[in-house]
This record gives C-alpha cells, sequence and structure tokens, in this order.
C-alpha cells in the first residue's frame, strides 16, 4: 500500500538524476549495473536511490543475478513503482483536445477527447479544466496523485515560461499558456512543442530507448522533426532547431508558407499532397483517403505524388543524419494508417540511401504511425520530467 503523505521524491544531485532516470527508462536493473553503465561507485549508487526507495517511487525487487562470477552476492533489481503518481498529458489540436492519464512509466491509463467551440486562448483553457476534472474524476488516485499537466501544442513555444510564441495551426501569437492552463486547473503545467513532446516520450519509453543520439520526424499538415544528442533534446539558441521541414529539396518549387521555395514541407506535407493529388488526377473534391486509395489501386499519377514526397522526406532526412549522425531515425505523424506510409517508404529509404554519406547510410530507419493519443503522451512524458524540476525540497 503506498504512503500518500509521504513528499515526492528530490533531485538535487547529478547521481540522483542520473540514477533515478535509469531506472525509470531502462528497469529493472541491479545497481551493479547501473555503477557500470553511469560509471558511480557502488555506494553512490546506493545513497541516490535510497530517497526515491523512502519516498515509494522506486522498489527493490526480489534478488534475480549475482554481482560477481562463481558465488557473488545476489543482487536486487530497483524498479519503478508505476502508480505512485500519475500525470496528465493534452494534446491541442485547432478541432479539439485529446488528453490522456499516464502512470510514472507513462503508460495511458485513461483517455479522452474534447471538442474545441473555438481556439481562443481562454476558451482553451476553460475546456482544459473541464477535461482534467474528466480524467482526473475517473479514479481517486488520479486525483490524489497527480500534480502535474503537460500540454503540447503545435508552433514555436519556449518550455521555460509556458509561452506559445506562434502556433499557425491555432492562429496564436505570444500566448501564455502555460499560465492560463496553471489558473484553470491548479496543476503544474509544462508547456512543449508538439513534436518536441512526442520525441521526448520516444526516447524515454519508446524507439529512443538505449540511444544517446536518435531524431523523429512527423509527417502531418506540417513536417516536423526534433534530435536527441548527447541523451538530450536539442532545442537551439530560439528553441527552432530540427527544422527540416523548411530544408529546400525542390529547387525553385512549390511554394511553401514559409515564403520559401521547394521546402520539405511544401512537398511531404499532407495539404501539399492532397493539393499535387487533386491536380494530378483532376478531382478538386479528391480526399486525403481518396488520392490513398487511388495509389493503392495502381493510379500513375497518384503513385507519383507519394513517390515525390517520400523522396523528398528521404532527401531532408538524409541531409540531418549527415549533420548530427543519429542512430535511428523515427518517422511518424498523424497520415491515416500504415496504407500511406506503404506508399512513402520505397521512395524514403531509396534516396535516403542515394543521399546519406558513408556511414550515415547505415542510420536505422523505422517508420511507424502514432495516434493523437500518443502525442497526448507524449506530454505527459514532459510532464514526468517535472520530477527533476519541481521536486519539494
Amino acid at each position: 500500500m503506498l504512503d500518500l503523505a509521504r513528499p515526492r521524491a528530490t533531485i538535487t544531485t547529478p547521481a540522483a538524476a542520473a540514477v533515478f532516470t535509469m531506472v525509470l527508462t531502462q528497469g529493472p536493473v541491479s545497481r551493479v549495473e547501473i555503477a557500470r553503465r553511469t560509471g558511480l561507485s557502488s555506494a553512490a549508487v546506493t545513497k541516490a536511490a535510497r530517497p526515491f526507495i523512502e519516498a515509494g517511487y522506486l522498489a527493490e525487487l526480489a534478488a534475480t543475478e549475482r554481482t560477481g562470477p562463481g558465488a557473488g552476492r545476489p543482487a536486487s533489481p530497483l524498479a519503478v513503482r508505476p502508480d505512485r503518481e500519475y500525470f496528465l498529458g493534452v494534446k491541442i489540436t485547432h478541432e479539439e483536445l485529446i488528453g490522456v492519464v499516464t502512470d510514472l512509466r507513462s503508460e495511458v491509463v485513461a483517455s479522452a477527447h474534447r471538442p474545441l467551440p473555438s481556439t481562443a486562448p481562454e476558451t482553451v483553457a476553460a475546456e482544459l479544466a473541464a477535461l482534467t476534472g474528466d480524467l482526473l474524476g475517473r479514479s481517486p488516485a488520479y486525483r490524489e496523485r497527480c500534480r502535474c499537466l503537460g500540454l503540447a501544442v503545435s508552433g514555436d513555444v519556449d518550455r521555460a515560461t509556458g509561452l506559445v510564441r506562434y502556433s499557425p495551426f491555432l492562429s496564436w501569437h505570444d500566448v501564455p499558456l502555460g499560465e492560463l492552463a496553471t489558473g484553470a486547473t491548479g496543476l503544474a503545467v509544462t508547456v512543449e512543442n508538439d513534436v518536441k513532446a512526442l520525441t521526448v516520450a520516444e526516447h524515454w519509453f519508446g524507439e529512443g530507448v538505449g540511444t544517446s543520439s536518435f531524431a523523429l520526424v512527423t509527417i502531418g499538415l506540417g513536417i516536423g522533426c526534433a534530435v536527441v544528442v548527447d541523451d538530450r533534446l536539442v532545442t537551439g539558441a530560439r528553441g527552432v532547431a530540427g527544422e527540416i521541414g523548411h530544408v529546400p529539396v525542390g529547387g525553385d518549387g512549390p511554394p511553401c508558407h514559409c515564403g520559401g521555395r521547394g521546402c520539405v514541407e511544401a512537398i511531404a506535407g499532407i495539404p501539399a499532397v492532397l493539393h499535387a493529388a487533386r491536380r494530378a488526377l483532376g478531382e478538386p473534391e479528391l480526399t486525403l483517403d481518396g488520392a490513398i486509395a487511388a495509389a493503392r489501386a495502381g493510379d500513375p499519377a497518384a503513385r507519383e505524388v507519394f513517390a515525390r514526397a517520400g523522396t523528398a522526406l528521404g532527401r531532408a532526412m538524409a541531409a540531418m543524419a549527415n549533420l548530427i549522425g543519429p542512430e535511428r531515425i523515427v518517422v511518424s505523424g498523424d497520415l491515416p494508417g500504415l496504407a500511406a506510409y506503404e506508399l512513402l517508404e520505397q521512395h524514403l529509404r531509396q534516396s535516403f540511401t542515394q543521399q546519406a554519406f558513408g556511414a550515415a547510410a547505415d542510420c536505422l530507419l523505422v517508420l511507424r504511425p502514432r495516434p493523437f493519443e500518443q502525442w497526448a503522451r507524449g506530454a505527459a512524458a514532459v510532464a514526468i520530467q517535472t520530477l527533476f524540476t519541481l521536486q519539494e525540497r
């Protein structure tokens, strides 16, 4: 039985951060293995782990391995207690809020959708309050053990202040979303760019576990990208690092909304693909599902649209691989199902291999669609990171 009166664990040293992160993302793991991977002494690992055990975040499992050859002393692996704390994550789109409750291991335990009557910031804050109330009301444990809310928003986000500088799909400029959401929900709020939030989830709990450098590319209304180097999310001086959507790969055209020409987003973003498919097939009312169906049925014009999009994506990803050398690149997003990925994949991989330099071509490419619930999970993963900065002292 968890003792809810116990305070939250406190991160006060790099050793504590290293130990807790390793158990959280790669556990169960023994102290000996933690010491081996981190370079800390066994005594330092034990000292760092003790507060988390006492606060109920970590547990010692039954001894299942030995610390040395022969008759070495059995080791008791450390594991996270997932239900010690819960976290809310919400993905904000121009049409709805998608919310989840996750445990400490970022496993989704509850989810809900809530339509947005408008994208006015005050309306969004009010709907966030209603959504979080719904989700937390589903279990006394959620309400008692949830303190943090993560929000994922497209566009230029200042995570440190919770300010959304610019979100084109929400038509927002300089919106203090963190402040508004905190006032509406009473929770500690962290706001992050949606692609970066999804990358945090993949780095800690998904395809990026065990890698020190990887990248996530998303296909949707725009082309998003976030990069992890040396186990750190790269933000750049102004928070816009990794924007491969605006890498020019298409010569002088087509024009992009950013003002440039030939950007990846202007060729491979969903609006660009749909526009090109309508022109190629001569059907002004064609839907994206219709374009995918035509291409899967073998229509050469429709297939060429997806081939061009895949080629543009592969070239941009190769440029990124040449620059930072990630161990793997995960391609995700909100295209409608695996069918669209199948139409892109061959051309994406081929152009990537052709353009990547030397060993960069060995980078593992993983194509996997993600529903919006996973983007909300990314927002919750960002909230989980607040364990490192919002501890009671």
